[in-house]
């Protein structure tokens, strides 16, 4: 067994996270005043690679309450959507609640930004980052499996494994859904 299946055999689900988060082509977000608008996540079955559950909630930002139009245009979520969604704490609470059922999981996603969005934003609410330490990010193990000498966007790697994209590209619960369907080529069964 290599060292990559050692480490991370001990999670019996993985759970694929994509976020969506405010941003602007032209500068009136900045990087560290993102927030999440969108969670979207799956939760993987290790052994049968498949889909078991799935979880989605918007969020309602609170320091640029108002949505861009880049924003909106890219990931398709409308103001109205977020406008009465929970804040970032409920949004987490709800989350978390629905991850208890299969824990342990091990937290996923296409890089390492939704890891870090996490971060930051649980920073800003002073709450508690609610996933363990370990990490698999899915863009590197992907090209690692593949045996690809350099990291692909999700929809690249969808292609690459002759899988078509579903739904829309820049919704979280889209990717994560999609990021589900490449679980096999992620772990190098196919």
């Amino acid at each position: 067994m290599n060292q990559f299946m050692e480490e991370y055999c001990q999670y019996p689900y993985f759970l694929i996270i994509d976020l969506e988060a405010t941003c602007c082509n032209r500068q009136s977000v900045t990087r560290n005043e993102m927030e999440i608008i969108e969670i979207g996540a799956v939760i993987v079955d290790r052994d049968s690679l498949s889909a078991v559950d799935e979880f989605q909630t918007f969020i309602q930002p609170v320091r640029h309450p108002q949505l861009t139009p880049f924003c909106t245009e890219l990931t398709s979520i409308q103001q109205s959507e977020v406008a009465d969604a929970p804040q970032f704490p409920a949004a987490l609470s709800l989350l978390t609640e629905w991850m208890a059922s299969y824990a342990p999981a091990l937290f996923c996603s296409w890089g390492d930004y939704d890891k870090s969005q996490f971060q930051q934003d649980c920073r800003y609410h002073q709450i508690p980052y609610p996933f363990p330490s370990a990490h698999l990010n899915l863009k590197k193990q992907f090209s690692r499996a593949q045996g690809y000498p350099k990291n692909y966007g999700m929809a690249r790697a969808l292609k690459l494994a002759g899988i078509s994209l579903e739904g829309t590209h820049h919704r979280g619960i889209d990717d994560a859904r999609n990021m589900a369907r490449l679980m096999p080529w992620i772990m190098g069964k196919k």
